[in-house]
């Protein structure tokens, strides 16, 4: 058995701010994600490949604060975060405050695979990726409209705020994907643009390993959406892992244990999504929707926003 499953954000994600044609195009750019990372696994891929092949994906679409579609900073850039985990030997790879990499979730492999470290951040991992030979591109490939929009609004108002649109919804819009390969084994994968008008080089859960990805052959695979600061106070997807492997929870119980009693404990609000090495797939989210879907080789195949 193989399965992959992906999100593309957490929050108020209302029926009555979404037209018909901007569900339509949300719900494509899933399915297109999930679509790459089937295929590898269908034709006897690993899980790392297919959980980079998805979140690529996802990077390279505008509608999502990863990659192309990444917020604005407070100077008017887009500072990008990602992690990936392997379950079989828990090597992971990680970057933060990245500028004008074309896909981050491929410095962090490169990161895991080419290096002796976990997590480079700044100048020194984009100097890094020059050196792996990684795609890099202009201000203006990142740049959209919708996204300006927001900046402007958050500077006019002089806060740091959450992925949102004018007609006040909150998005927590990181994107991830967790995966089971035919071999057995799970991978994790997360990337973010952070949130819009951050200063300080701010960095939330999803560079994190632990707190926004973590996997484990042993136990399961997760990948986190949510506001940043409460998952890094929580560990919140090491917690999903502990609770399966030191109280015997399965993979639905420990992500309903953290995701709808833990974190809201805390106020924190979001979801996750997550694999185990069954084949098992939890999608829990504690806000009003959260974009995600899941596929695998038993002819499941399923995206959606709202809840069910």
């Amino acid at each position: 058995m193989y399965t992959i499953a992906i999100h593309g954000g957490a929050g108020t994600i209302a029926r009555h701010l979404l037209d018909e044609e901007k569900q339509k195009q949300y719900e494509e750019g899933l399915q297109a994600a999930l679509d790459a990372g089937f295929t590898l696994l269908e034709n006897g891929g690993s899980a790392l490949d297919a959980v980079t092949a998805a979140v690529v994906s996802l990077e390279d679409c505008p509608l999502f604060n990863a990659g192309r579609g990444s917020v604005f900073n407070s100077e008017g850039r887009h500072e990008m975060d990602a992690s990936l985990m392997r379950g079989d030997n828990r090597d992971a790879g990680a970057v933060a405050g990245v500028w004008n990499v074309r896909n981050p979730i491929l410095l962090a492999r490169a990161v895991m695979e080419h290096s002796e470290h976990v997590l480079l951040s700044g100048s020194g991992a984009e100097a890094f990726a020059r050196e792996q030979g990684l795609n890099f591109e202009p201000d203006e490939y990142f740049y959209d409209a919708f996204r300006y929009a927001q900046y402007q609004e958050a500077q006019a108002a002089g806060r740091v705020q959450l992925d949102h649109s004018a007609a006040g919804d909150r998005k927590f819009s990181t994107v991830g994907a967790v995966a089971l390969d035919s071999q057995g084994h799970i991978c994790a994968a997360t990337s973010t643009g952070g949130m819009t008008n951050k200063k300080y080089g701010r960095i939330g859960d999803t560079p994190v390993i632990g707190a926004g990805t973590y996997a484990n052959d042993l136990t399961c695979a997760v990948s986190c959406t949510g506001h940043g600061e409460l998952f890094l106070r929580q560990v919140v997807a090491h917690q999903v892992h502990c609770l399966m492997a030191y109280k015997g929870c399965s993979l639905q119980e420990a992500c309903d244990q953290v995701v709808m009693q833990d974190l809201v404990a805390i106020g924190g609000e979001g979801g996750l999504i997550a694999v185990d090495t069954k084949g098992n797939i939890a999608m829990p989210f504690n806000s009003e929707g959260m974009y995600r879907g899941c596929r695998s080789s038993e002819g499941l195949n399923t995206v959606e926003i709202y809840r069910v």
